[in-house]
């Protein structure tokens, strides 16, 4: 997610320089978000899946949309702040998205580690023997 926001600093660089952006910049933006939302929701639900109780999966699916749904909201809110009058505020305002967003990226990077080994033995794929 951070990473595509660096195209909206740069499409709103350009319009607080007094140019009109490119379209493709929103484009790539959405590209590289819906890249990034295709390989975090498949292997989300399946860890949730292997990783619930059998009697609470579809609560602990339910769980996971829920927090999807919660950042949608976070992000509204933070949308809504935005002031459309000042645009030379908006290249800071997605450059904290950007920063925000890969420091999060790095701090789960590093957790990982952790989080796979607390995971024992439900990280390990199926067998497929007969």
């Amino acid at each position: 997610m951070g990473l595509g926001f660096l195209f909206m600093v740069k499409a709103a660089s350009l319009v607080a320089g007094g140019v009109q952006s490119p379209a493709y910049l929103l484009v790539l933006t959405y590209l590289v978000h819906t890249f990034g939302e295709l390989c975090l929701s498949p292997v989300g639900l399946s860890t949730v899946t292997k990783l619930a109780p059998a009697r609470f999966v579809g609560q602990m699916m339910g769980v996971w949309f829920l927090a999807s749904s919660l950042g949608k909201l976070t992000a509204g809110l933070i949308a809504g702040s935005f002031d459309p009058n000042n645009l030379a505020a908006m290249p800071g305002r997605f450059l904290f998205i950007v920063v925000y967003g890969c420091a999060v990226g790095l701090l789960l990077l590093v957790l990982s580690p952790r989080i796979v080994r607390w995971m024992g033995s439900a990280r390990q794929p199926a067998s497929t023997a007969p």
